[in-house]
């Protein structure tokens, strides 16, 4: 919100207040100001009158002229071309100090030169508020202006702006009116608006029928006025229009812009001879339609139309038809003063990309009242100022009327809640400066609120208002009471911290890939969530999803790296994924090429489905998950993922932990991954929601061991596991370890079967084991695997 301190004191006196004091006021009461700018600057600034102007002896621009100013007549040397003799002209003296350069006594190709003739761009004025003529050239004053005057106060550029930074609950500040109470109300000064109460409710009959077919408009008010007269505007309303940065234009359409300035409510004004006597509200338009900036915008089903025998003729609460504008041969006018649905407007500005003064206030909540106060404003300036005449009744659509809200608050509340101890009496005087128009009885003040303080409608507000008036340097200072608490980790950090670290120490690093994706990651989710949580309004498709799986997400930061040369990659992420009405944490990892490699020692470890296997039962050992817990099978949920004869399920207990294993071959070439990739997805939930075993030591036995290894034959369907399983079985007293070392199939071997080595490690915490011990235990194991797995040792 833009203004200045000249437009202010127009409602008070403000002769004692700088600017700077005025901007430290009205930020500590909430109005942050956040810049403070002159119209124009310039010192030694004085008006003169161009005696006589001649040709420069050495140049074929400059020009000579001969300045009359109070104390004399001074020489000074010009180039713009349309200085001239007879002009009176804005002078820069000697010493002067413009924006960008400081005026010295100096001789241009040998003419003395005391001084500058200066345009208004060279004092600093907003371009965008000068014609192209007052750009190109020096500044040209009427001919009341009084030789040695002060140019800036004769142009009304003696003022200063300031940008005032509203919070969204203050919308009620757009108007002017309503900041000058506020500002009133923080300066203790008394605030005097214009009177034009009920200036409307004049007029003859009149044929002009308004209506809204929209819940989206439901007020709207229309006055016929059949004379105006278009000359160009008094100075005052030009000066307001300057400050606000609101081009002037004529008096009919500044009256329309100055009363949206004035109230926060935007009007608009139609060429009589362009309308009908009929104006309807609507919806449903699906069209192109060129507004008053020239501009053809389309128009959608739920946008807010302004139309006349069903035909549009402007956009509603942002801009009129280039159709219906005001112009030079205007003789009569329609005046539109309308509510519109604000999340409507605010939605149709944004996606037209109108950024119009009506469009950020029609994008805001309005005062309820201030349709009516506008009309009444609209009327009395352009009977003053536009010479109106014929003017007819207002015809209504809805109900104008507007009640204040009525609060009463309790002293005592209102202290405990700010912690003060402030008396009834200040607390009134603060309401009595905002027109609470306050009643106290004892502990109760009773409150009238003013329409346009429509964020005012509890207790608290009320407390909010007193505070920030009275100053917030009345709070006492008090620490907050707060019990001493030991600082620890939660069991879920506890877990992941566990998990970092294990996993860096194996060689992983960690990476964080973004939350939201693209259906492509929907739609590849391994373990996801559903239902997933789309977006209402996304950045980019690619962004349109918040996550409910990790790894194609991880499979796109390997591409990355892998695209750059980088083979050797071990990846892992923690991270939450989401659905509507859950969250999960997982764990993910990606595994390419080498995780550990030395060139010299002609060592290398590949990074493939064992490795994973044994980084997933690791990391479940560390846990306390192992043995009979922990279970290993065959893949038969997710075989487009993942390579159907090189992938397993984990389950702890019967939950269903993660799956793993070698990319699926079509899954690598849709993400640009290597086929040799190996992934995991893993449910930390199910980690967490099962209690881990206790873990027990042993001492090391200091018995011999004796390690004896078997060659067995058995069909290809038996698992190897099963295999491990029944030998520990048999003894687990003695059988501490079973390793497969080897599995072969082909020549000797039958088609259907295979030949698994094992190494068996016998070894007794209490005594030598004797060979007969060792036999006996042996032959156990044979005949076991015999039964259970059909084995067969290899001959």
């Amino acid at each position: 919100m833009i203004t200045s301190k000249k437009w202010l004191s127009q409602y008070m006196d403000l002769s004692d207040v700088t600017a700077q004091q005025l901007a430290d006021k009205m930020t500590e009461a909430g109005l942050e100001v956040e810049g403070i700018e002159p119209l124009a600057q310039g010192t030694n600034l004085e008006i003169g009158y161009v005696k006589e102007c001649v040709d420069h002896p050495d140049s074929d621009h400059l020009h000579v002229c001969q300045v009359e100013l109070a104390e004399g007549c001074e020489q000074i040397v010009c180039g713009a071309p349309n200085v001239r003799a007879g002009l009176k002209v804005i002078v820069a003296k000697v010493g002067a100090q413009l924006p960008e350069i400081q005026i010295k006594k100096s001789v241009i190709r040998g003419v003395e030169s005391n001084g500058m003739i200066c345009s208004l761009l060279e004092l600093g004025v907003d371009p965008k508020q000068l014609s192209d003529a007052q750009k190109n050239g020096i500044e040209e004053l009427g001919e009341d202006a009084v030789v040695g005057g002060d140019p800036l106060a004769y142009l009304g550029l003696d003022d200063v702006l300031l940008d005032v930074s509203l919070t969204p609950n203050r919308s009620d500040c757009l108007a002017s009116f309503a900041l000058a109470k506020e500002v009133g109300a923080i300066l203790h000064k008394e605030v005097t608006l214009p009177d034009f109460k009920n200036a409307s409710d004049i007029g003859e009959k009149t044929q002009l029928k308004v209506s809204s077919t929209t819940p989206k408009c439901p007020l709207f008010l229309g006055k016929v006025i059949k004379e105006v007269t278009i000359k160009p505007s008094p100075k005052w309303i030009k000066e307001i229009l300057h400050a606000a940065g609101v081009k002037t234009i004529n008096n009919v359409v500044d009256i329309s812009n100055l009363v949206m300035l004035e109230t926060g409510q935007p009007t608009h004004f139609y060429d009589i001879n362009k309308m009908h006597q009929d104006i309807v509200v609507s919806t449903g338009f699906d069209t192109v339609y060129t507004a008053l900036d020239g501009v053809d915008y389309k128009i959608e089903p739920e946008d807010i139309m302004i139309t006349t025998h069903g035909e549009p003729v402007g956009i509603a609460g942002l801009m009129g038809g280039d159709d219906s504008k005001i112009d030079e041969t205007t003789k009569g006018i329609i005046i539109e003063v309308a509510t519109f649905d604000y999340v409507q407007c605010r939605n149709t500005a944004r996606r037209l990309n109108i950024t119009s003064d009506a469009s950020i206030r029609n994008s805001k909540e309005i005062e309820p009242g201030a349709p009516k106060k506008a009309m009444d404003r609209c009327v009395q300036l352009l009977i003053e100022y536009a010479d109106a005449k014929g003017i007819e009744e207002t015809a209504v659509y809805g109900d104008p009327h507007v009640e204040n809200t009525e609060l009463e608050v309790s002293v005592e509340r209102i202290n405990k809640r700010l912690g003060t101890q402030f008396s009834a009496e200040e607390m009134c005087d603060v309401l009595k400066w905002l027109d609470f128009s306050p009643v106290c009885e004892g502990d109760r003040i009773s409150i009238s609120v003013p329409s346009y303080r429509s964020d005012i409608k509890i207790e608290a507000d009320v407390s909010e208002e007193i505070i920030r008036l009275i100053g917030y340097d009345r709070l006492q200072s008090t620490l907050p009471l707060m019990e001493m608490t030991q600082g620890e980790l939660d069991n879920r950090q506890k877990m992941n911290r566990r998990i970092r670290t294990l996993l860096t120490q194996l060689g992983l690093y960690e990476c964080e890939s973004y939350t939201l994706v693209s259906q492509k990651h929907i739609d590849d989710a391994i373990m996801g969530l559903e239902p997933v949580v789309e977006l209402a309004s996304p950045m980019s498709e690619d962004r349109k999803y918040v996550r409910n799986t990790l790894l194609p997400s991880m499979l796109d930061v390997m591409a990355y790296n892998q695209n750059r040369s980088v083979k050797d990659l071990a990846l892992f992420e923690l991270s939450h994924i989401y659905s509507e009405d859950k969250n999960e944490e997982h764990l993910g990892i990606v595994m390419s090429g080498a995780m550990q490699k030395s060139r010299w020692q002609k060592i290398e470890l590949k990074a493939d489905f064992y490795a994973l296997k044994g980084l997933a039962e690791t990391l479940l050992s560390e846990f306390g998950f192992e043995g009979n817990r922990v279970k290993i099978k065959e893949n038969d949920v997710d075989t487009i993922h993942f390579h159907p004869y090189a992938s397993a399920l984990i389950y702890i207990g019967k939950e269903l932990f993660g799956i793993l294993g070698v990319i699926h071959p079509s899954m690598a070439k849709k993400y640009d991954v290597s086929t040799d990739c190996v992934i995991m997805e893993a449910n930390l939930e199910v980690l967490m929601n099962n209690k881990a075993s206790k873990i027990k030591f042993e001492g090391i036995s200091k018995y011999p061991s004796v390690t004896r290894d078997l060659a067995l034959v058995v069909k290809k369907e038996i698992k190897a596991g099963d295999i491990v399983d029944t030998i520990k079985r048999c003894d687990r007293a003695i059988v501490k370890n079973v390793e497969v070392f080897d599995v072969y199939t082909g020549e000797h071997v039958a088609d259907d079967c295979k030949s698994i080595a094992l190494s068996i490690l016998f070894q007794s915490n209490e005594k030598t084991l004797t060979d007969q011990e060792i036999n006996d235990v042996h032959q156990k194991i044979l005949n076991a695997l015999k039964k259970e797995c059909d084995a067969e040792l290899r001959g």
